[in-house]
């Protein structure tokens, strides 16, 4: 009769992210996971072949399972910790892996940092080096399966959270994105970097994100009522990315382990396509083209003045032509990255993304010396990847087409205009 109940709750889970919590005959909550999809992930546990893991030697002693959905992945990490944090399930405890258990931490520095610290490592400071705990002001956590490098570029989007240091001689790369309040050249004081970047993502990461996105609505029109446009527009966007969060990749292997997972492929559903189109040094224009599945995109094509560049450089056109399309949050990011030309705007497109530690591949099309060839130049070794590039060089080799006719087009508008 359990099972039959439990089976039939089960085809109700959504295809959402979120918690599940497993319940036993006490009902008391022996076990939470989170997940991309609940349906995916609570159905797995009964389907398939079963493997000698405790979290699947547990489910005899299951009798209910109940779910909560969340907006993203992110806030479904957040929340996992939270009633793991409050609940002590005895199978989340007792099947504790130290190495894929990570801590968020805030410094207390003027300029407070945020860092990720192992489970490893803080057990070791609890016995060894107090004095460094004192350091941290709050801790979050911890958080399962966390793969710190895209969690803390995805709060850092998120919250404008500095990665520089103060009293620098430029600017950092974020600043000129937009996503550094001006710490490296003394724009923004510390009391307030603590009000505008530390309050908003503790109160984020306590799980209270409804909460947040009113107290940013309030201060939004308080900022615009006083003519401060510039900040009521920047509160604008992080309201809108928050409640668009966009998970990229977050997830390391321990967090889902259904049988998807397993024989991951590298599987396309968006490209985008990058060409610069100059006439001297002046009417330097860049194009983005977007395909999917069905083809190309041509709401979602973008054109760009290049404006910043001083002399002649495709290189430094197309840096400046990524940087700015990686400033929108609100533009959907491709699987691969595709760019008219050879090793140099490779390596320039794979060093901006390193920066921001952004993990998507890229591969340019080079002409040859003779301008009548297409040579591939790869800029990942994923094996998947690799595959997948050459089983697709003719349509690889139709969206730079596309990219280029699309910059021409743009360049000859401009000039008629002239």
């Amino acid at each position: 009769m359990v099972k039959y109940l439990l089976e039939k709750k089960i085809k109700k889970a959504p295809d959402s992210p979120g918690i599940y919590l497993f319940f036993d005959v006490k009902k008391e909550l022996i076990y939470v996971g989170k997940a991309t999809s609940l349906k995916n992930r609570v159905r797995s546990y009964w389907t398939g072949k079963k493997t000698p893991r405790p979290i699947e030697l547990m489910l005899h002693e299951v009798v209910n399972v109940k779910w909560k959905e969340t907006d993203s992945v992110l806030e479904a990490m957040i929340l996992e910790a939270n009633y793991i944090k409050k609940f002590q399930p005895k199978y989340n405890v007792s099947g504790k892996d130290d190495k894929s258990w990570n801590y968020i931490v805030i410094t207390d520095d003027e300029f407070p940092k945020v860092l990720t610290l192992r489970a490893r490592e803080y057990e070791e400071l609890k016995n060894k080096n107090k004095k460094t705990l004192k350091q941290f002001k709050k801790m979050f956590g911890p958080y399962p399966g966390l793969n710190t490098k895209a969690t803390m570029r995805l709060l850092q989007k998120l919250f404008y959270i500095s990665t520089c240091k103060p009293g620098a001689k430029r600017a950092c790369l974020y600043h000129e994105m937009g996503q550094c309040l001006g710490v490296c050249v003394g724009e923004i004081s510390a009391n307030e970097y603590k009000s505008k970047v530390i309050r908003p993502l503790t109160t984020f990461l306590g799980g209270r994100k409804k909460q947040l996105i009113r107290s940013l609505e309030v201060r939004m029109r308080k900022v615009a009522k006083a003519h401060e446009f510039e900040e009521a527009a920047r509160l604008r966007n992080q309201i809108r990315a928050l409640q668009r969060i966009q998970d990229i990749a977050l997830l390391n292997k321990s967090f889902v382990e259904d049988k998807e997972s397993q024989n991951l492929k590298f599987n396309i559903s968006r490209i985008e396509g990058y060409d610069i189109s100059n006439l001297g040094k002046t009417g330097i224009v860049g194009s983005m083209v977007v395909f999917d599945s069905d083809g190309p995109v041509k709401s979602q094509y973008r054109k760009f003045r290049i404006k910043t560049l001083e002399g002649q450089s495709d290189v430094g056109a197309l840096e400046e032509m990524f940087i700015r399309r990686l400033k929108h949050d609100e533009w959907k990011y491709p699987d691969i990255f595709l760019v008219d030309g050879g090793k140099p705007q490779v390596n320039r497109v794979k060093k901006i993304l390193k920066e921001l530690n952004i993990n998507i591949p890229v591969v340019g099309i080079a002409k040859g010396p003779t301008r009548k060839k297409n040579e591939f130049i790869l800029g990942t070794k994923n094996k998947a990847v690799v595959a997948w590039i050459y089983k697709n060089t003719k349509l690889l080799i139709r969206v730079r087409d596309e990219a280029h006719r699309f910059a021409i087009a743009y360049q000859r508008k401009l000039r008629m205009r002239r």
